[in-house]
């Protein structure tokens, strides 16, 4: 337990949370975005942070994103809604499907207008498929960001999708890609 309130006050401190939110900008409390990404294969949560592991699949996902800013264990964070639309290539090796989510953010790293960052949240899809039997899902995410302005974010990402093993068929799907975010 004193590691983790050791861990979360150092975390704080790198981060400065209580000086500004990184993903927001001085003022602004929501925020817009759009996610761009192309498929990096089936397979285990491991492929969000090991681009070794990633093979090109025919899958394009793109992501509109609404957020307000917020706090977790101080610090910066930011709470979203998600629509996700993935357009396959070719039915053999990739899927389409829509889903809507929510899902958290949070800032662990805020230095010189860079940030790295955590995500984690359900979405819920159109359809099931041989990658995942069940059609709730929850994706994590791991992102760098920079601040090319006061109200103009650009960050690149990972993000996996999986069910938690909740069915037989878990193999899940990843992206690899990168976000434009205007605060306002």
């Amino acid at each position: 337990m004193k590691a983790i309130i050791a861990l979360s006050l150092i975390l704080g401190a790198i981060s400065g949370a209580r000086a500004q939110n990184p993903m927001f900008g001085a003022e602004h409390q929501n925020a817009v975005a759009l996610h761009m990404a192309q498929g990096t294969g089936s397979g285990s949560l491991f492929k969000l942070v090991d681009p070794v592991l990633w093979d090109v699949s025919p899958m394009t996902s793109l992501m509109l994103q609404y957020s307000q800013p917020m706090e977790i264990f101080r610090l910066p964070a930011r709470m979203n809604l998600n629509i996700v639309q993935n357009f396959a290539y070719h039915s053999s090796h990739g899927l389409s499907f829509f889903a809507a989510g929510v899902s958290w953010d949070v800032a662990l790293v805020n230095w010189r207008g860079f940030y790295i960052g955590l995500g984690l949240g359900p979405y819920m899809r159109d359809s099931h498929d041989r990658y995942v039997e069940s059609r709730l899902v929850f994706g994590e995410k791991v992102f760098i960001g920079k601040n090319i302005s006061d109200a103009w974010r650009v960050e690149l990402f990972t993000l996996h999708f999986s069910n938690g093993d909740f069915t037989e068929t878990n193999r899940g799907f990843n992206f690899a890609g990168v976000a434009l975010g205007y605060s306002f």
